[in-house]
């Protein structure tokens, strides 16, 4: 099956990219490998705020988690002009999450993101990872995901 017919069947059509709110860029590709600027659980509805185990459920980080995804898979796109048959192998995923002093199930947030690069992409999203919970994210949003990715 192809990546455009998992993501169909998944039902996720890709937002357009997001565009940097400081002086950076949504994704730098050297060699074959594409890097990822950290992607926020952000949508055209206002995405999801706030603090994990605070004001944000565990199921909505873990919603949180898979938005972030989707807006890698955007950027992702773009620097493969729109071909993510291109994709070798999902490398590594950075997530962080804004979490209470309390928390302590980051892991399983990030499997939001992770979850998702193994449903669209199988074996190929299969990655190694960081978890990390923090104080503040940009923007007051609960998470955050960059990646590295290996392409053609």
């Amino acid at each position: 099956m192809t990546v455009a017919a998992r993501l169909a069947e998944l039902n996720i059509t890709l937002p357009e990219p997001a565009k940097a709110v400081a002086n950076y860029v949504g994704w730098v590709r050297t060699g074959n490998l594409v890097h990822i600027s950290g992607q926020l659980s952000n949508d055209a509805s206002g995405g999801i705020k706030g603090t994990v185990g605070d004001d944000v459920s565990p199921d909505q980080a873990l919603a949180a988690a898979r938005l972030c995804g989707i807006n890698l898979l955007a950027q992702l796109s773009d620097a493969l002009d729109g071909d993510l048959e291109r994709v070798v192998r999902v490398v590594k995923l950075s997530g962080f999450v804004q979490a209470a002093g309390d928390f302590t199930a980051i892991p399983a947030v990030i499997n939001g993101c992770s979850d998702l690069m193994v449903e669209v992409f199988g074996d190929k999203g299969r990655h190694a990872r960081a978890a990390v919970g923090v104080y503040r994210l940009p923007l007051g949003f609960a998470v955050e995901v960059d990646a590295i990715i290996e392409v053609q």
